[in-house]
């Protein structure tokens, strides 16, 4: 049966920082637009702004985030092009600071999901660099998402803390998407690392690398400047496996 494929949502979602998720963010929605040829949208929901600063060099600090939720600014109106063609990004900025409040003052539980559905038509592929933590809009992106990327450093306590948050989940909304596991800043020189991959060998994993760090030096993906390294291979074997199971779901 042939039509257009709808387009879907990958959030990629951790309980704490410093653990390498806007890195995830993206170079996975370079995979989605440059290995897939997806139109895709990286969306920055992160007062942190880590993708935005990967992604756009020349970016100007509109303080205009927040209000796409509000109602007062059409998300559409604040895509904008990256260097990766098929790629745009819908940046952050500093007025995410207040989003939790004004989330909770609207008071409407699906506002993010109505936003998405506003962009159906103009992408494929939707990633969500989410914020940290249980806020409500870590809510409304559980509500929104078809698939949750969930980056963890190696530890014996990787499972746990897995675990630990979906049942936090399940029993904060009574569901949840589909979750990825995926093993971030791997050094397998250290025993609990190694250790922790070998006890979940079906978990994709990115080691802890230096062309990784420069990331943040050249302000690109590493498609861009280093697409035959193996870190970027790891990634996009993880979107192949991302779209393998978008696919069948």
């Amino acid at each position: 049966m042939s039509g257009k494929q709808k387009m879907k949502t990958i959030a990629i979602y951790s309980l704490k920082g410093g653990v390498g998720k806007s890195t995830f963010a993206v170079n996975l929605a370079w995979a989605s637009a440059s290995r897939s040829a997806r139109r895709t949208l990286l969306w920055d929901l992160d007062p942190q702004a880590a993708a935005t600063f990967l992604l756009a060099p020349e970016a100007d600090a509109r303080d205009a985030a927040r209000a796409v939720f509000s109602r007062s600014v059409d998300p559409m109106d604040l895509c904008r092009p990256t260097t990766v063609p098929n790629l745009e990004l819908l940046a952050a900025d500093t007025s995410l600071n207040g989003l939790e409040r004004l989330l909770f003052e609207l008071g409407k539980k699906k506002r993010l999901s109505k936003l998405l559905e506003s962009l159906e038509k103009n992408y494929d592929r939707v990633l969500l660099d989410c914020p940290p933590g249980l806020t409500e809009t870590a809510e409304q992106v559980l509500q929104a998402a078809d698939l949750l990327i969930v980056p963890v450093v190696p530890s014996p306590l990787a499972r746990k803390s897995l675990d630990d948050l979906v049942e936090t989940l399940v029993r904060r909304g009574g569901k949840h998407p589909p979750i990825l596991p995926v093993f971030s800043m791997v050094d397998r020189r250290r025993k609990l690392h190694a250790a922790a991959m070998d006890q979940y060998p079906e978990w994709p994993a990115v080691p802890y690398a230096s062309v990784i760090e420069q990331m943040g030096v050249r302000r690109q993906p590493l498609g861009a400047f280093a697409a035959q390294s193996p870190s970027a291979g790891q990634f996009a074997a993880i979107w192949a496996a991302i779209e393998h199971r978008l696919a069948k779901d």
